[in-house]
């Protein structure tokens, strides 16, 4: 259905779907086909179809980081050599579960890093990991003081 990169139309219908799942990921069909006033076999279809079509790419739990002990979130920039070693970062990344996303960027580094861990002696241990890896000259930290927004609307 998303053949050679081209985008995927979405009538009304299909974007009310998307936007009441990003809210709440949870809801029923027969909740969702009441608030798009479509049948559930027809509701259910239409999101069957956008999973198929891999626009919905998956349901995720979204967790309170500081309630199960991580309370410190960072930005950490990956600023390498080359980019001889750039697969090799998203590797080790995908290793450490303090990474919760990495995203290959353009800019001064080659890799930003969304972070989650404990206090800021477990992230100095972390950065020197990072620092480690190859071709990793250094690395730029942000601590995130506060999350003002986020995919839910709940």
């Amino acid at each position: 259905m998303n053949k050679n990169n081209k985008f995927i139309i979405l009538d009304k219908i299909d974007q009310k779907i998307i936007s009441i799942l990003k809210s709440n990921a949870r809801m029923s069909a027969s909740n969702i086909s009441e608030s798009i006033k479509l049948s559930v076999p027809a509701t259910t279809d239409r999101i069957k179809k956008l999973e198929d079509s891999k626009i919905i790419k998956g349901y995720y739990a979204k967790i309170d980081s500081r309630k199960i002990g991580l309370n410190l979130s960072a930005l950490i920039t990956v600023i390498s050599a080359s980019s001889s070693n750039y697969e090799e970062i998203i590797k080790s990344a995908n290793q450490l579960d303090e990474i919760i996303e990495c995203y290959a960027t353009t800019g001064r580094g080659s890799h930003i890093l969304i972070i989650e861990t404990e206090s800021t002696n477990t992230l100095e241990k972390l950065l020197r990991k990072i620092q480690s890896w190859p071709n990793v000259i250094r690395t730029e930290t942000q601590i995130i003081l506060s999350n003002n927004k986020t995919l839910s609307h709940h």
